[in-house]
């Protein structure tokens, strides 16, 4: 704590208050000494009390980043079955930008916490392990401490199955419209499309990946630039989330364009909304519910380790993805018209 202390410019009872989730600190100071302690690799000594009050907790904690979406629902709905299979609560927690959060889980008593679609810094994940809270990270956006859990699904071999369904279909001229640039999954995914079309002779050109941020107002916008009148028209999108992928079929609507017939569409997820879509979207199926159960599943585990000798590095797991047809895609049929 005093190395931690130096490093961060602060007093040792300042460094204990952070470690501990005291209140009485400022966020800038909370985050100075949590970056110290990740940069010198800081572990807290066991303690026979935490081991004790973790082992009488009935509590799992999720935190999420957001509650929009059926994608959070149903990694929820999984974590739920688990944990009332096991007679546990669950309290949900929406991370807030500040990261007190953090803070909050570093004061009271939890078998572990379940992190989803959170910007969560390493040293944050960090400080986690370091006070003996057992983490998780449902689908990581991206790479976690490797002191930190995580689950996640085969994105990578998603984004080929999307291509090579393409393929199959003829179609050699297409875009793509991504997530968030930094996200892995969002990388992986364009990735393995772009991999397959590459091998297959038919690169996509760099202008016709597209970042939108998991937007699906930017994505129609996007979609509606690249698919208007005065530019060669893709015979097919791939978006990485469904809820893009929706904001493709807006363009389509916008632009007077037929799916499939002359706008073939795939997207990637396969939530609710993906059957519901008009004609039904094709996509890539995550096992989003069972990605939700396995973190739990993981936690519990973890949690069977106390006073073990630590691992190398903490599992990950990667669920696999699959192809779901439906009626958004169809056999090109003719070259689209400028």
């Amino acid at each position: 704590m005093a190395e931690i202390a130096r490093a961060a410019g602060t007093s040792v009872p300042t460094v204990s208050k952070v470690l501990n989730g005291g209140t009485d600190v400022s966020e800038g100071t909370r985050r100075t000494v949590m970056e110290a302690a990740h940069g010198l690799g800081y572990k807290r000594h066991p303690r026979r009390h935490r081991a004790e009050e973790a082992g009488e907790s009935r509590m799992v904690d999720v935190i999420v980043g957001h509650l929009e979406g059926s994608w959070i629902s149903r990694v929820l709905e999984g974590v739920e079955r688990e944990t009332a299979a096991a007679d546990l609560d669950l309290v949900l927690t929406v991370a807030d930008p500040a990261g007190d959060w953090v803070r909050r889980l570093l004061r009271r008593s939890t078998i572990g916490a379940i992190v989803v679609l959170v910007e969560a810094t390493a040293a944050q994940l960090h400080t986690l392990a370091a006070a003996g809270v057992q983490v998780v990270v449902v689908d990581p956006g991206t790479r976690p401490p490797r002191e930190i859990a995580s689950i996640g699904a085969t994105n990578w071999e998603g984004g080929r199955l999307a291509a090579e369904h393409l393929l199959a279909g003829g179609h050699t001229d297409v875009a793509v419209i991504g997530g968030s640039r930094p996200h892995l999954y969002s990388s992986a995914r364009i990735d393995g499309f772009s991999t397959a079309f590459r091998d297959a002779g038919h690169p996509v050109p760099p202008e016709r990946v597209i970042h939108c941020g998991w937007d699906r107002g930017a994505a129609r916008e996007a979609a509606t630039a690249l698919l208007g009148a005065g530019t060669t028209r893709p015979s097919a999108v791939f978006a990485c989330s469904d809820l893009m992928a929706l904001g493709v079929y807006d363009a389509a609507a916008r632009l007077d364009l037929r799916i499939p017939e002359e706008l073939s569409v795939v997207g990637f997820d396969d939530v609710r909304e993906a059957a519901w879509a008009a004609p039904a979207l094709t996509t890539i199926q995550q096992p989003i519910t069972e990605m939700g159960a396995a973190a739990f599943r993981m936690l519990r585990r973890l949690g069977g380790r106390r006073g073990e000798a630590a691992e190398p590095s903490a599992p990950r797991i990667e669920l696999e993805t699959r192809l779901v047809v439906r009626g958004s895609t169809a056999q090109l049929r003719r070259r689209p018209v400028e």
